[in-house]
């Protein structure tokens, strides 16, 4: 038990910044957390001599996917309280939060794989290695990926406008 505090006690801030990361929504993200926290405590005899640090992260990963597809099948929730107009409709008057909340969009532009990808090896400094085993798959693909997902980022950051019209691309014109 020493050893599961010792090795999975300093990996709590990156699982938290992984899962907001990922789920976009604090409370939802620190749930995930703490559903992997439990998963990890329950399983650890488990692990065999896999690496800890890619297999908390893979648990993570997973366990935030269930909960991004279960909150896509029941639609977004919010509290009656919360729906007033300055809930809803408020900017930051300061450069730096405009310039995160395009960071944010333009992450969630991305497909999840992409997003995934550039949240372990650029947020976490997840080796490309780590990375691959945390989602599973070959180094080769998560580096295919972690290209990919750079070149859509700066391209809708460049012409934000030109990520609507990617997204609805698919849809004709009646005019």
């Amino acid at each position: 038990m020493d050893d599961l505090i010792a090795q999975v006690q300093p990996m709590i801030p990156a699982l938290r910044r992984y899962a907001r990361g990922l789920l976009r929504d604090p409370a939802a993200a620190d749930d995930a957390v703490q559903d992997c926290l439990e998963r990890v405590v329950a399983h650890w005899h488990r692990r065999r001599n896999r690496n800890a640090r890619s297999w908390v992260f893979a648990i993570l990963h997973n366990v935030a996917v269930n909960q991004l597809r279960q909150c896509a099948r029941r639609g977004i929730l919010l509290p009656v309280e919360d729906a007033g107009e300055d809930a809803l409709a408020s900017r930051p008057m300061q450069e730096d939060p405009l310039i995160r909340r395009d960071i944010f969009a333009a992450l969630a532009c991305l497909p999840e794989e992409q997003h995934s990808v550039i949240l372990l090896v650029s947020v976490e400094d997840m080796t490309y290695a780590e990375a691959a085993e945390v989602l599973g798959v070959p180094v080769g693909t998560v580096m295919s990926r972690l290209s990919r997902g750079r070149e859509r980022l700066r391209s809708i950051l460049d012409h934000p406008d030109m990520s609507d019209k990617r997204s609805r691309s698919h849809l004709r014109s009646i005019t």
